[in-house]
């Protein structure tokens, strides 16, 4: 009986470690679909800001020498922006053309074509750009009127 003894130990041991490596164990599963949906959000455009300075040239007169002005467009939005262009003109802060009231006026001036460094800025980035302006000499009309007046210069950025 002993012979029959250690077979039984042998079979029992055998079968345990059969079942802890995984052996003769059985899985079973369900499959399945599904679905679902969400969403995120974009943002929006911030308006470009504007501003400039006198860099050289000396003060305006009918036909006297240019002035160049630099400008600086910032981008106060969260994300790159793009910038096409730069238009400039002599007009008040709404963009109207300008007239000083004592016969001084936007028709007195010249404007050349900006020039800018940018056309992508990032978010809180800034692009750089000139442009010239000049007094016309309109030629057998008295400017008198535009004497030590303060020119509005009306940028926008687009």
């Amino acid at each position: 009986m002993s012979k029959v003894a250690g077979r039984e130990k042998r079979i029992v041991i055998t079968t345990a470690a059969l079942l802890a490596v995984g052996g003769g164990a059985a899985f079973a599963y369900w499959s399945a679909m599904g679905q679902g949906d969400g969403t995120a959000q974009t943002g929006n455009t911030t308006d470009f800001t504007i501003t400039s300075t006198v860099t050289s040239g000396g003060p305006l007169s009918p036909g006297g020498p240019t002035q160049t002005l630099t400008f600086t467009v910032t981008n106060p939005g969260s994300g790159v922006q793009k910038l096409s262009a730069v238009n400039v003109t002599v007009a008040d802060t709404e963009g109207t053309l300008w007239d000083s009231g004592s016969g001084c006026s936007s028709a007195d001036f010249a404007l050349g074509t900006p020039a800018l460094t940018a056309t992508e800025i990032p978010a809180g980035g800034t692009a750089s750009g000139t442009v010239t302006l000049q007094m016309k000499d309109r030629a057998g009309i008295n400017q008198n009127g535009c004497k030590n007046v303060t020119v509005p210069l009306h940028f926008v950025a687009s």
